[in-house]
């Protein structure tokens, strides 16, 4: 909503997990739309985040999900991962399971940021006290809190968490004692227990997750901790090398659950998961697989059948689907062994004090035994909704019970009344759906809920109403291309700025971009294009993040075009290279003068493009476009660097000096020339004109290291070491290179050397993988990427990064499956100098290069390895003949001299 509208405001009741990600997500949705109004969350609690769950500080108390699974952006998964990298923990991967407070402490710091990026469109307010009231007239509520203050508010929002237990099987005798412990989460309410002299023996009621956690903290020498629960079941562990979800079958998908009865369910799921033990020897891939239909299953069921399952299936249910961290199981266990941690199967059936403790009876139905102990802790689990907030809602009507009283009745989150119409301005999400969805308060469930109740309530605050005054029709900033741009005039000046030097490979492209999301975070084309260079490039962008932004943005505010082109970024990183081919032959298809979607799909300098050059690729698409451009500069340069892919030399130069001519900054010309001088031989010309245009045109380049490469490989060609070990030392070391740069430009370079003979002693190669993360290294995003990786840990003997590659590459895209996991089986080989197999492995990934992108220059180190295999094999002849049929195709006085040595030998 713009300044002149009415100020509304969003009351977010709870400030646990689930209040805090909806508050998150009004916030970013704010920012991303240039709305304005008052956000006020009320809790008690200090901090916004933690609620119980994520507040105690005992290391040993885990998530129960892998951190993987555990960011509070459902279209960002691997948001936590990287919060945790980024706060000490650079080593934790996505199957890893961080402490509870650690969670707690992300969804502070991602609130925190979600605020301040919000500052110029909402008002942020806490207020630390309990609503215990909340009166709808019309299209507003009246919150009443426990301080006597009274809030109004446009949209309510309920995260009021898991209810508290019920104590009904508490014994009167025990419900007053004060070593009876009611919530083990209330701050204190542990500390007797706790204390370092008292090593009284403890009762949990419940064998759940709860009680596995404090079962580990009262855990002390001298102490047994007893545990009773109806069924005696505990938790079972989380794989320590999970496998992932088993597809299901199709008894349990779509339409095949609609009328199905609980027998039939019953009987579907237990085939599945047999199924699944069978083909995989565990079945938690089942359990797993599940999850996306478990809500559909339980809706399918009636009132009555879900009263069954409850009854008799739900307990064999949670104790599979909400498993312990191994951690946990493994202290667990070591408890058991020891005798210090006792399980029962039964229920408190009596209690009573005395001098030495609680004398406490439980009962099974066939015998009962007695424990004494100095307290006892209820971890039976929530409850119903029975606090006087909720019982109010339901005793006028504000809010009615669902069909099973076990929380409230929503349309989809909404509050409906009795007569099941959901107007009111309330809704409520995790907990209280309870009812309704069955599994609904572990994150993956509430994140997706928060996002889909703060889209519901910016819906409803952003309609039209009374007072409103109809926006004023502005006219649209262009991008230079003829496109409008869904943004302001000074973020779309930003833009421009950013996509000219894109396209002339100047440096500052990704400050421009920065600066376009920093005036307009809802700039879709701005963070599309962040995400591009951060996955293609290596630009130090949060990838996942800022493609996340750019979809969330097109959601909300673009054309068709902004939004056919963050399908094409989507596509690129998240899917196949088919896929992302198949994007850009469509969008280029509708929008053939987008320079930038075009850049995209030519494997040059900037990006690594389609993957060949059939019809209805790379080459194609320049031609197709090229009516659209109309001989623009940046047009013919990509017609160069095509032509020259093809062989057509002359034709390639001619184009590539046209360019130049018009735009003598133009990098993918120089680029193209730099190829065309290479493939013919022109060696020592092509350096030199390099030189000279890094020394003026060029000296603004933000590949710089690539043109620095092109020179090197004139020199090599030319047997000049001198020069190349000069040229590595001033432009091409880790001092001058890092990242992506390094590994395609300083490393491949490095390893050319070393198998040509061209560099006397060890190859700095350590050096160029310092200047590259871990991540860069041994999981790299593109499988251009990757192929320099696997000869940069050859060049450095490093067997064990090569396997850790290897099974990286295994389970990424086509691409890396079928060309890099080959080619560090045989880089494997020659590092451990098995060197016919080196070369007959390296002779069958040749005519696969391509799929990985990049030029040809680029891929001839694989074959300038199989050389080296070939030789050190003793193959001279296989060896000539490959310098020979190179020879014909361009002159080289390296391969001449090594030519000439083969034939000597």
């Amino acid at each position: 909503m713009t300044s002149g509208q009415l100020s509304r405001t969003v009351a977010v009741v709870g400030a646990g997990a689930a209040g805090t990600m909806v508050a998150i997500q009004l916030c970013e949705a704010a920012t991303r739309r240039r709305s304005r109004f008052e956000l006020v969350l009320i809790d008690p609690a200090p901090e916004a985040g933690r609620g119980a769950a994520y507040a105690t500080r005992d290391p040993r108390h885990r998530l129960n999900v892998p951190a993987g699974k555990m960011s509070c952006y459902p279209d960002d998964p691997g948001h936590f991962v990287r919060w945790l990298c980024r706060h000490g923990e650079p080593d934790v991967s996505a199957d890893d399971f961080a402490t509870r407070y650690r969670y707690g402490a992300y969804l502070a710091d991602t609130f925190g940021r979600a605020v301040i990026a919000a500052r110029g469109s909402v008002i942020v307010r806490r207020l630390r006290s309990r609503v215990e009231r909340c009166d709808v007239t019309g299209a507003c509520a009246r919150l009443e809190l426990s301080d006597g203050a009274t809030l109004d508010a446009d949209c309510v929002v309920l995260a009021t968490g898991p209810a508290a237990p019920e104590a009904a099987w508490v014994p009167e005798a025990l419900a007053t004692d004060e070593r009876f412990i009611a919530d083990p989460w209330a701050p204190e309410a542990l500390n007797a227990a706790l204390a370092e002299e008292r090593a009284d023996d403890v009762l949990l009621v419940g064998t759940g997750l709860t009680a596995m956690d404090l079962a580990m903290s009262l855990d002390r020498p001298g102490r047994t901790v007893h545990t009773v629960s109806r069924n005696g079941l505990l938790p079972q562990a989380h794989a320590v090398a999970p496998l992932p979800p088993a597809p299901l079958s199709p008894a349990l998908c779509g339409d095949s659950l609609k009328g199905m009865p609980l027998a039939e369910v019953r009987a579907a799921v237990y085939a599945y998961i047999g199924r699944t033990v069978r083909a995989h020897g565990d079945w938690r891939p089942a359990v797993d697989g599940l999850r996306p239909v478990t809500a559909g299953l339980w809706s399918s069921l009636t009132v009555e059948e879900r009263a069954e399952f409850v009854a008799h299936d739900s307990s064999l249910w949670n104790v599979h689907r909400h498993r312990m961290p191994p951690a946990t199981a493994e202290c667990v266990a070591r408890m058991a062994r020891a005798r210090r941690l006792r399980t029962y199967q039964g229920s408190v059936a009596a209690a009573e004090s005395r001098p030495g403790g609680l004398a406490v009876t439980l009962a099974d139905g066939r015998s009962q035994r007695e424990l004494t102990v100095g307290w006892v802790v209820d971890c039976t689990g929530p409850g119903r909704l029975s606090d006087v907030l909720w019982q109010g809602m339901f005793a006028d009507g504000t809010a009615v019970p669902d069909p099973m009283r076990m929380g409230v009745a929503t349309d989809n989150g909404r509050l409906c009344d009795a007569h099941g119409r959901a107007d009111r301005p309330v809704w409520t999400l995790g907990a209280p759906r309870r009812g309704e969805l069955w599994e609904t308060t572990a994150i993956p469930e509430l994140r997706s809920q928060a996002a889909a109740v703060a889209e519901a309530v910016f819906s409803a605050l952003t309609s039209p109403h009374a007072g409103a005054r109809p926006a004023r029709r502005v006219r649209r900033p262009t991008d230079g291309m003829g496109f409008t741009l869904s943004t302001g005039a000074e973020s779309a000046a930003a833009y421009r700025s950013g996509i000219s030097r894109l396209l002339k490979v100047c440096s500052g492209a990704e400050d421009a971009f920065v600066r376009a999301t920093t005036l307009d975070p809802g700039f879709a084309l701005g963070h599309a294009a962040l995400a591009l260079m951060g996955h293609e490039t290596g630009a130090e962008v949060d990838v996942p993040r800022a493609l996340a932004a750019a979809e969330r943005s097109a959601r909300d505010r673009a054309d068709d075009h902004e939004r056919s082109f963050v399908d094409v970024v989507s596509r690129r990183v998240r899917g196949t290279a088919a896929e992302g081919d198949a994007a850009l032959v469509r969008h280029l298809g509708t929008y053939p003068g987008d320079a930038l979607a075009l850049a995209v799909a030519v494997p040059t300098i900037a990006f690594s493009g389609m993957h060949d050059l059939e019809e209805t690729t790379a080459l194609h698409m320049v031609e197709q476009t090229a009516a659209a451009h109309a001989g623009h500069w940046f047009h013919t340069s990509l017609f160069a660097f095509m032509r020259q892919e093809q062989g057509r030399y002359d034709e390639a130069g001619a184009l590539a000096e046209q360019a130049l001519t018009d735009e003598p900054a133009s990098g993918h010309a120089m680029h193209a020339l730099a190829h065309v001088h290479y493939e013919c031989g022109d060696h020592e010309a092509g350096r030199i004109r390099l030189d000279d245009w890094l020394g003026s045109r060029g000296r603004g380049s933000t590949h710089r290291a690539h043109f620095s490469w092109h020179a090197a490989l004139h020199e090599l060609a030319l047997e000049d070491t001198g020069a190349v070990r000069r040229r590595w030392a001033v432009q091409l070391a880790p001092a001058k290179v890092r990242g992506v740069r390094a590994l395609v430009d300083s490393g491949s370079l490095l390893w050319r050397a070393r198998v040509t003979d061209s560099w006397a002693g060890q190859v700095p190669i350590d050096d160029v993988l310092g200047a590259v993360s871990a991540e860069i290294l041994e999981r790299p995003a593109t499988a251009f990427t990757a192929l320099h990786a696997a000869i940069a840990l050859a060049a450095a003997d490093d067997l064990a990064g090569l396997s850790r590659l290897h099974v990286h590459a295994l389970g990424a895209d086509t691409a890396q499956r079928e060309v890099v996991a080959p080619l560090c089986e045989a880089l494997v080989c020659v590092v451990e100098e098995r060197w016919a197999e080196a070369a007959r492995r390296l002779e069958r990934i040749l005519p696969t290069l391509r799929s990985v992108g990049g030029s040809a220059a680029q891929r001839e180190v694989v074959e300038e390895t199989m050389l080296y295999a070939l030789v050190s094999a003793g193959q001279h002849t296989a060896a000539r003949l490959r310098l020979e049929e190179r020879l014909a195709r361009r002159s080289s006085p390296q391969d001449n001299r090594r030519l000439a040595t083969l034939s000597a030998a």
